[in-house]
């Protein structure tokens, strides 16, 4: 129709639009990108002969007279229709005409069946006719690369020999194992290309029979070629050995394919320490530059020569805590720790004696070192209750409990805690429990250790007194080793007779009279004077010895003076149970960290699975191995 009337019209048109209230054709009209189906496209094709997609516009449905042709109308309603007149903004001037024009989109061309789907072709251009060790990178063993190698030079050979009584033929899914051949060719491939890779200018020096370069890494190593391959010259030509042996084929340090060939050599030996490991490379036939720093590399790396022989982690130690270095009355701070048992005769019957065990608690100071023993009836809370109640009525009641996680003192502070009474008398005394991760004795080294002196003054004693045990034996022995531990020097004896005093707990033990001591000064000569002034002397000395003597010699790291990579969420860690061998160690994940004041992580918390449920622990950085960073 648009053709029609200008070519019937003898006037010249500036412009001509056309208008349509479908959203849809125009889209079409205006794509650029998507292709249509045969009726769509030759339509579209017809409408952009005649016009262009810029005189298309849009019109409301409303105000388009021909929707009234397309659909039912009476004809005594089309005098008041559009039909006759067109749209109502034909009148309008130029600037205030309703109409929408410009660039339409396609109406949902997901889901519009007459656009046909979009097909990508790809075409591939090889820049490069030499395979290249890049490629390699993508595999993380050396049997791996050999089949995928041996893999593709099965296809070359099928699609360019076909062989008409063989299966294999053209490109095709071969499920076959590979031949020796194959196998023996794909190794050769792979390692003329690593070669390739990293002795360009020794290939190409010695195909010309030229010396190498002087600055070359296998300048005393004599290289030849044999078979395109860089192999060890040397002095054994004429041995007995194998070829393999006597000119082993040379490879780089830093190539892919050596750390491969190493891992899986070092697998071969079943995870064996490096000499064992280089041994099976060299009879491999294959000379590694630098092989001693690559194999000891490959075994810090190996997760399972660290699940077989990793060290447990270690951290720098910590300093010590404030109750360790505070001016106090003994036992203000306490370390409580059981041992034991004995076994006691309880009483006699007819057929003997009846036996029973018997534990012992101790509380250790955690600033004057003095102990204190309680002897206990049974491994419960009832008794480690009854312990501390005598312990608190002798010595006073203490600021702070510090012990592990054993159930009875667990069970102790719970029942302390129902106990309104004894948790009133804890609250005004302002006495706190804590208590240290499961599986750190050594965070409580300090009582520790004297739970260890004190072992050996009772075996010492059950040596001397070799007669049966009674609960009141016991309790006089376990008295007698108080007395002794608490006359020990806290520093080695002087041999200056005018210090003759020797600093140790029973010195301050024998001044705490329940009171405050009276205000004053005292010297040294207040010792041969009245008895309480005699008191107050050795508890001033003994408290400035204790600050200017006692406290240096802590000053010192014994061990871990080293600060350690920190563990980190995401670690995978092995976990150690001394009731189990290694290799029933539970593998971990770290969830949580803990780091101290100075910012090292010595407590962590970890997620594993027993039996298929998850458990989460608290363990120390001293039971556990790390297998596998989360980097």
């Amino acid at each position: 129709m648009a053709d029609l009337i200008q070519e019937e019209l003898d006037l010249k048109l500036d412009a001509t639009k056309f208008y349509t209230d479908s959203k849809v054709v125009l889209g079409y009209i205006c794509n650029e990108a998507k292709r249509f189906y045969v009726y769509v496209h030759n339509r579209v094709q017809r409408i952009r002969q005649s016009s262009k997609p810029e005189q298309w516009n849009y019109v409301r449905t409303e105000e388009n007279p021909a929707d009234h042709a397309s659909r039912s109308l009476p004809a005594s309603h089309l005098a008041q229709t559009s039909w006759f007149t067109g749209p109502s903004f034909l009148y309008q001037p130029p600037a205030e005409k309703m109409q929408v024009s410009g660039t339409f989109e396609l109406v949902e061309p997901g889901r519009d069946p007459e656009i046909r789907p979009q097909v990508q072709t790809c075409a591939t251009y090889l820049e490069e006719s030499m395979l290249t060790p890049d490629r390699f990178q993508r595999f993380s063993t050396f049997n791996s690369l050999v089949r995928g190698v041996a893999y593709l030079i099965h296809m070359a050979r099928s699609c360019k020999h076909s062989n008409k009584n063989s299966k294999c033929k053209g490109w095709h899914r071969c499920n076959s194992p590979r031949t020796p051949d194959e196998m023996a060719q794909a190794r050769n491939v792979i390692l003329k290309a690593t070669q390739m890779a990293a002795f360009a200018k020794e290939l190409s020096a010695l195909r010309a029979n030229k010396a190498i370069p002087k600055n070359s890494p296998m300048q005393k190593l004599s290289p030849f070629l044999e078979d395109n391959l860089i192999c060890v010259g040397g002095r054994l030509k004429h041995s007995e050995l194998p070829a393999a042996e006597k000119n082993p084929i040379i490879l780089p340090k830093g190539s892919h394919i050596s750390l491969l060939l190493t891992q899986h050599h070092h697998e071969q030996v079943k995870h064996q320490g490096r000499h064992l490991t280089e041994g099976a490379i060299r009879a491999a036939g294959l000379w590694i530059l630098g092989g001693k720093t690559l194999i000891s590399s490959v075994l810090h790396k190996c997760v399972t020569c660290r699940r077989l022989r990793g060290k447990l982690e270690e951290q720098f130690m910590a300093d010590l805590p404030p109750e360790r270095l505070k001016t106090c009355p003994p036992f203000t701070y306490v370390g409580i720790d059981v041992f034991g048992p004995w076994s006691i005769s309880t009483r006699r019957t007819r057929g003997g004696q009846a036996e029973s065990k018997r534990w012992a608690i101790m509380f250790s100071c955690m600033s004057s070192r003095a102990v204190h023993i309680e002897v206990i009836e049974a491994m419960d809370t009832s008794s480690c209750i009854n312990a501390l109640r005598r312990f608190f009525a002798l010595r006073g009641p203490a600021k702070q409990l510090l012990s592990n996680c054993g159930t009875n003192f667990i069970g102790a502070r719970k029942e302390l805690g129902m106990d309104k009474r004894l948790q009133k008398f804890l609250s005004e005394q302002g006495c706190i429990w804590e208590f240290n991760p499961p599986h750190a004795s050594h965070m409580g080294g300090s009582w520790e250790r004297m739970i260890g002196v004190a072992r050996r003054i009772l075996d010492s004693m059950f040596l001397q007194h070799n007669t049966r045990l009674t609960h009141e034996v016991l309790c006089t022995l376990m008295a007698e080793v108080t007395a002794i531990m608490n006359a020990r020097p806290l520093l080695p004896v002087s041999a200056d007779p005018e210090n003759p005093f020797i600093l140790s707990p029973s010195m301050l033990l024998t001044q705490k009279t329940g009171a405050p001591p009276p205000p004053g000064e005292f010297s040294d000569k207040d010792l041969y004077t009245k008895q309480w002034r005699q008191v107050q002397a050795l508890a001033n000395q003994f408290l400035t010895r204790w600050n200017r003597e006692y406290l240096p010699s802590l000053q010192h790291r014994q061990k871990w003076t080293v600060p350690r990579r920190n563990l980190e969420v995401g670690d995978l860690v092995l976990l150690r149970d001394k009731q189990t061998v290694r290799n029933c160690w539970s593998m971990a994940r770290i969830t949580a960290t803990f780091p101290g004041n100075d910012g090292h992580v010595r407590k962590v918390e970890v997620k594993t699975a027993d039996q298929g449920n998850v458990k989460t622990f608290l363990r120390p950085v001293a039971e556990i191995v790390l297998l596998l960073p989360k980097d």
